[in-house]
């Protein structure tokens, strides 16, 4: 099943009950005077956080969430039972948007809960009214309508380090050998088209579907994977040597992620990994190494091949991780 990483869907808080006009009866004092309860509470809309990133396709037939509503208030002066809150699980790393006021709930930690739309206050019985100067109230309010909003979801995943590059660039192949995601590989453009995440010495990877020029104003994929790396720690650049020219395939991918919500990915520390280095000899490599490290860039290369390159590699990255 593909991931669902955008969801749009219409949520409303309980509407409160309403107050209600009661008379205390008692023996031998038929009007006793004013006995009409509150109505309760309209129940609370809540967003909360789990581990599944899988979550937002179950909601794709159940776009609409509502809370319960409050009871009308009793006699004797009895208040209402509150309506009933729902709550509305989502990933963790997801940012929810209200529509309706602008505000943004970001929830990056397990089981992280918020409120979101507040129930409506339930209304005042009689008895509320009741004073020195008017003993027998027949005043009462209706209950307030509860919060009603369009949310917006949208997930960002929760990774330590984004394989990026374009389409094609071993990112998936080196996703594989570091860790068991059992990525689909393929000598095709645009073989991953939903993110990878695989664990690594404690570490979370995640490989985003190749980025092409134009990815920040739609084209491709467009930025519907960018934002998945907006919360890593280290960018792992996968640069593909079998390219005539990978200074040009980094800069085009550079410029994208340079230009995406006002550069807070180009401002990530970056690491170039040369991959598929076994399709070229020694020389073409050391040159493309000189370039990028021409530029102040950290490079590593990896061919996939053998148990002992994998390993040194996943070392290295190790320690980059740990200081970034």
């Amino acid at each position: 099943m593909a991931l669902v990483d955008e969801l749009t869907i219409e949520a409303r808080a309980g509407r409160g009950g309403d107050g209600v006009v009661r008379w205390l009866h008692l023996k031998g004092k038929e009007y006793s005077g004013a006995a009409g309860g509150n109505g309760g509470n309209g129940g609370d809309v809540y967003v909360r956080a789990v581990r599944d990133i899988s979550l937002l396709a179950r909601y794709r037939g159940e776009k609409k969430f509502v809370a319960g509503n409050g009871d009308a208030g009793g006699n004797q002066s009895k208040h209402g039972k509150q309506g009933s809150d729902i709550i509305v699980d989502v990933p963790v790393g997801s940012i929810v948007r209200n529509t309706a006021t602008g505000e943004v709930f970001d929830l990056t930690a397990d089981n992280q809960t918020q409120l979101v739309l507040k129930g409506g206050r339930g209304g005042a019985g009689n008895v509320v009214f009741k004073s020195s100067v008017n003993t027998a109230p027949t005043e009462c309010t209706p209950g307030q309508e509860g919060e009603h909003a369009i949310l917006k979801i949208e997930l960002r995943l929760i990774a330590d380090a984004g394989l990026i590059g374009l389409p094609n660039a071993g990112k998936s192949s080196l996703l594989n050998a570091l860790t068991a995601a059992g990525a689909k590989v393929g000598s095709y453009a645009f073989t991953t088209l939903d993110p990878n995440l695989g664990a690594f010495y404690g570490y979370v990877l995640a490989d985003i579907p190749g980025l092409i020029e134009g990815a920040s104003d739609g084209k491709g994929l467009g930025t519907k994977f960018l934002r998945h790396i907006a919360r890593t720690k280290l960018l792992v650049h996968c640069v593909s040597l079998e390219s005539d020219d990978p200074l040009r395939d980094y800069e085009t991918v550079r410029a994208e992620i340079s230009a995406y919500e006002d550069g807070i990915l180009g401002k990530k520390t970056e690491i170039i990994v040369l991959t598929k280095s076994d399709m070229r000899d020694p020389e073409t490599i050391a040159a493309v190494r000189k370039d990028f490290e021409g530029k102040g860039l950290t490079v590593l290369e990896v061919t996939i091949l053998d148990d002992a390159s994998v390993k040194a590699f996943g070392e290295r990255l190790v320690s980059l991780l740990r200081a970034a």
